[in-house]
């Protein structure tokens, strides 16, 4: 099947079969798993035009809502940490998209902003595993209360929320303006920023991973949105680049994340915190060496 916007030829079945299986296991740690389809589009299927950032995105749109509404029928989801995460990345998400297309359009020099990003990703998690860090582990009643979270109170300078017994407290403008920064990076990688700020949460702010996962796949939906239609609106405007998503293939990636977020949501509370971080930490690893490798 030719892919005309991407300018390439794929069988139709392995976009979203290759989008379950990454969207599975990393919405068990609060991410889409567009950060692992690009490096697959681009080094796999060889996308390298600026759309493909746009294409990601899209994949996020079509993908997340499956997960999002488990997390929200199950209680765990913090809805004024999602809110702060949203306001403070869609500003970001935006430059980020300029900075794609006017600053990044060749893809070698992409190549090498992707595999730094990964790099720090990664490298942060590795650190928090290496701390001896206690994870939280799943139990096996689904639905039980002691997955639920309060939230306690929040204004503009504090929140806290109550999760198993424990409480939660971080600072607000903190958050802000750690989302911004984290929305900058996503526009620009495409991955809508949940896959950079889902490991702050979990190392710089002590947040269990189970309580974020539903505020950063939120927080990624909205941004994604907002990315894909910048992305449209400024094809027109580069008449000879590539910018716009590739419809098709982004929408046929999102179906199989649709199935793949919905399951790795469902899941979540049954597996080990430690052991899925550790997996996608050598993922990122792993890809990470390959592109600054590939870059010099």
């Amino acid at each position: 099947m030719l892919f005309e916007t991407a300018g390439i030829e794929v069988a139709p079945w392995i976009p979203p079969l290759v989008a379950f299986g990454v969207s599975f296991v990393a919405s068990m740690a609060g991410l889409s798993g567009a950060f692992l389809l690009l490096p697959f589009q681009m080094s796999v299927l060889g996308y390298v035009h600026p759309s493909v950032s746009a294409t990601n995105q899209l994949f996020n749109i079509v993908a997340i809502p499956s997960g999002v509404w488990r997390f929200i029928k199950e209680g765990r989801m913090v809805w004024p940490l999602t809110l702060v995460v949203v306001i403070g990345t869609l500003p970001g998400v935006i430059i980020g998209a300029f900075i794609r297309v006017l600053y990044l359009p060749d893809p070698r020099h992409f190549k090498l902003f992707v595999g730094l990003v990964l790099l720090y990703i990664g490298f942060r998690m590795a650190r928090e595993m290496m701390t001896g860090k206690k994870a939280e582990k799943g139990v096996a009643n689904e639905g039980s209360d002691d997955f639920q979270t309060k939230v306690l109170f929040w204004n503009l300078r504090e929140m806290a929320y109550t999760f198993r017994g424990n409480t939660h407290r971080f600072s607000v403008p903190g958050i802000s303006i750690m989302s911004f920064a984290v929305g900058i990076i996503g526009g620009i990688y495409g991955i809508g920023g949940g896959a950079i700020i889902a490991p702050f949460f979990v190392s710089f702010y002590g947040l269990p991973i189970y309580t974020i996962a539903g505020a950063t796949l939120m927080g990624t939906f909205v941004t994604s949105v907002t990315g894909v239609f910048f992305y449209q609106g400024m094809a027109p405007f580069f008449p000879t680049m590539s910018v716009a998503p590739d419809w098709g293939l982004g929408i046929l990636f999102g179906i199989g994340g649709i199935a793949g977020v919905y399951m790795g949501a469902r899941c979540q509370k049954y597996m080990p915190e430690r052991a899925l971080k550790w997996m996608l930490c050598l993922v990122l690893l792993g890809t990470a060496g390959k592109y600054i490798v590939e870059f010099f």
